[in-house]
């Protein structure tokens, strides 16, 4: 087996400066330790940083919720308003203090509009409706869901 030829002075020459200055070795220690400290010091920032966006975010989301609740509230307000002012008796009432009256039947005046044609008035009564009875209905639509388990237990028995 060859062993490589290893420059011996050199390697000499390095152990013995490091023997002769310690403080090399007491630097690189050190310089390591900060270089940790400050990766540590980086990620801590990092984590820091990304909670308290998280943080603000999430305040102003509560912000924005409570400012919608407060606008839907505003608007249940107004809209209850509004059904106030625009009830049938309150109507009348602002009527009548405008100086208007119910109208009577001998002042009523229908006119004749030529070419108009009127729409048939929508029957929606119930007489209008086609009545359906047990025989137009299909049986799927007239069988509970008691009665289908109890016919799938029964073609299950019959299986077995």
């Amino acid at each position: 087996m060859n062993i490589p030829n290893v420059n011996l002075p050199n390697v000499t020459h390095v152990i013995h400066a490091y023997r002769v200055a310690p403080w090399r070795v007491q630097r690189q220690w050190i310089g390591n330790a900060l270089l940790v400290v400050v990766v540590f010091a980086m990620v801590a920032a990092l984590y820091l940083n990304v909670t308290s966006r998280t943080a603000i975010a999430g305040r102003e989301i509560q912000d924005l919720n409570e400012a919608i609740s407060a606008s839907q509230q505003v608007s249940s307000d107004l809209q209850t308003q509004l059904a106030g002012l625009t009830s049938a008796s309150s109507m009348e009432e602002r009527a009548r203090e405008m100086g208007y009256r119910p109208v009577e039947t001998d002042e009523l005046e229908y006119l004749v509009v030529p070419g108009y044609v009127s729409h048939d008035a929508v029957d929606l009564s119930s007489s209008a409706l086609p009545q359906l009875n047990a025989l137009t209905i299909p049986p799927e639509y007239n069988q509970s869901l008691l009665d289908w388990m109890d016919e799938r237990l029964v073609s299950a028995r019959r299986y077995q």
